[in-house]
This record gives C-alpha cells, structure tokens and sequence, in this order.
C-alpha cells in the first residue's frame, strides 16, 4: 500500500507579520504533484492543519479547494487529525468528507476510536486516526483520572483503537504527540509544553477556574458557546502550580541552551576529527617492508666503499684539473704557430712577385 504521509502545513501562519499563503499554494501544488505522479493510496494529513483555532477565512477556503483537487483527481483515501495547533470541533466537522470516498477525519477525542480499513493485494489494512488532546480532555473522554502526561494520552487512545483492528491485520497509527528525549537542532524552539504532566495540571487549574465562573446562557470567553454540559473539574492550586510551571519552563529552556551548546562542540570536535583523517589518508603509504628498504640500503653502501677503494676521487679531480690546464696551454700555442705560419707564408709571396 502506497501511503503519503504530510503534517504540519499551519495555513494561515505569517512570519512576522508577513503572510505565507503564497508559500502554502506552492507547498500544496507540489503535494498535488506528487499524488498525480506516484497515485498514492492514501494521503495522510497528521495534525496542525492551521496554525491557530480560529484561523482566517483565506485557510479554510485553502484546505477546501486543495481536499476538492484531491477529490477529483485521485482515488486516495484521505486521513486528517487535530494537531495542538488545530481547533478539534473545526477540523471534526470536516468529517463530511466520508460520504464523498473513503476518508477518516478526528478532530475531538472518541472513546471508541474506530478506524478505517482498506484492503490491498495483501489483505486488509486498519489505519487509526488519534487526534492530538490535553490530559484534562482526555480524563473525561475516557473516565480515568489516572492520565496525567501526554504518553497517557495516547496509551489511552491506543487502547481505545487496538479493540478494532482484527488479528492479521495490518495496522498504521497516525497520530500528532511529543517526543520525550529527543536531540534539538539550534533553529528549535523551546518545548514550552513540559511532559511530565506540570504545564497540563496548570491548564486543568484554570480551566477548573474558568469553570466555576460559567454561567447558563452566558458565552464561554474561549470557546464561545452557552451551553456548559461538561465543565472541566481540576484540581490544584493555579498559582503554585503556575510557579512550579513558570520554574520547570526556565530550566527546560536552560537545559535546551546546553544541550545546543553541546551539540555545536560535538559537531566541531566531529568536523576535526574528519580533517585529521582525511590529512592521514592523504599519507603515501610506503609499499616495501622497512627490512627490504634497509637491505638496499646496505647495498648501495657497500657499493660505495667498494668505488672508494678502486680510485680517489680527490686524486682523480687534482688530476683532471691538470689535463685541462695542459690542454688550454696546448691551445695557446697551437694558436701562436697559426699566427706565425700565416705571416711567414705572406712574406714569401711578396717576394715571389715580379
């Protein structure tokens, strides 16, 4: 089964205050490239749809004409959760994708989280949609006030799920969640969000607060709706809580600063060790054993007291020195008896003359 999995395209995001949306449509053309190239069986969308909750008309309508593209160019099923950044009643509601092709869309928590099954030449393939939730939502959906971090949460989930898919099945998990002792890069923010369950309990403190103040008929200030009919019950004091918070989120962001710092020095000390190697692979390696090398050179030793012995080199240099001087004497004079012989010859045809 030929599967795309995407995630995290945050529509309607700028960047300080200068938009994206031209850097989306050309993200999204090339998702729709690669579904007409490689006709993918499933296109997965796995949380943080949009940046915010409440995001611009401008994203919605982006998503909307990209999933009708999908819809009427391809046959793949379409599988999209909430991720934290995502509104999950918004991204719930576009569940009316599944009377249009096969589709499973999860934007709030079920309790009995069904999935959608496929089947290819191999058999049948049970893919799970686990939307993204805060521990405090999970404890009511699934009645059970033991989940207090987010790996309860999917514990949860998966649990909820793993009672639909059938012995021999296949089973893919898409699922939006934290990574606990995972490596940072130097461009990543601090994890705001602490896994132990300490930013969850603030949360749940407020909402428990923010609870209490609810009135019948009244909108709600974050959600907007009058109706109350599950009021968030937490426990705890908001302000320790908050401080306790306020302290693990400064260490986090302290431990994070370390550990870039850490990495940078591995990385230049990794960058060192590379050019030092590379500095003794450029090396030439001699071929000959040192025991042949010192052999030849006895060799050429003992040949070179055996010349000394046959002449002397200082003699033979006296020598020829000698014979040079004796040959440039020879010259002179074979010049001077040239000279000579010619002047002679001159005379006597002078006096041949009449």
């Amino acid at each position: 089964m030929r599967i795309l999995h995407t995630s995290d395209w945050h529509l309607g995001r700028q960047f300080h205050g200068v938009t994206l949306e031209d850097d989306h449509d050309h993200a999204l053309v090339q998702i729709l490239s690669i579904i007409d190239d490689h006709q993918p069986d499933v296109l997965i969308v796995a949380g943080d749809i949009f940046d915010r909750t409440n995001p611009p008309q401008s994203a919605l309508k982006r998503l909307s004409e990209f999933l009708r593209t999908v819809r009427a160019t391809s046959s793949a099923a379409i599988v999209l959760i909430a991720g934290n950044h995502d509104s999950a009643a918004q991204i719930g509601a576009l569940g009316v994708l599944a009377t249009d092709g096969e589709a499973i869309v999860r934007g709030p928590l079920d309790e009995d989280e069904r999935p959608l099954v496929l089947s290819d030449a191999h058999g049948p393939v049970a893919i799970s949609a686990l939307p993204f939730a805060f521990e405090y939502a999970a404890r009511l959906c699934f009645e059970d006030q033991e989940i207090a971090c987010p790996a309860d949460v999917i514990r949860a989930q998966l649990a909820s799920a793993r009672k639909h898919v059938s012995d021999g099945m296949r089973w893919v998990v898409v699922a939006h969640a934290f990574v606990d002792g995972a490596a940072t890069s130097e461009s990543e923010r601090p994890l705001m969000r602490m896994v132990g369950g300490i930013e969850s309990d603030y949360i749940s403190a407020q909402a428990s607060g923010l609870a209490e103040r609810l009135e019948d008929g009244v909108p709600c200030p974050v959600c907007g709706g009058s109706d109350h009919p599950q009021p968030a019950h937490g426990t705890g004091d908001a302000g320790l809580l908050e401080k306790a918070w306020r302290g693990a989120q400064t260490a986090s962001i302290a431990a994070a600063k370390i550990d870039r710092e850490a990495q940078s020095r591995a990385s230049s000390a990794k960058a060192t060790l590379e050019a030092r190697q590379a500095t003794v692979s450029d090396l030439v390696v001699p071929q000959r054993g040192i025991s042949e090398v010192d052999t030849e050179y006895q060799h050429a030793l003992a040949a070179i007291n055996k010349l000394g012995g046959i002449a002397d080199v200082t003699v033979l240099a006296k020598e020829v020195g000698e014979l040079r001087d004796r040959k440039l004497t020879t010259a002179t004079k074979l010049q001077q008896a040239s000279s000579t012989l010619g002047d002679a010859t001159t005379a006597e045809a002078f006096d041949l003359l009449p």
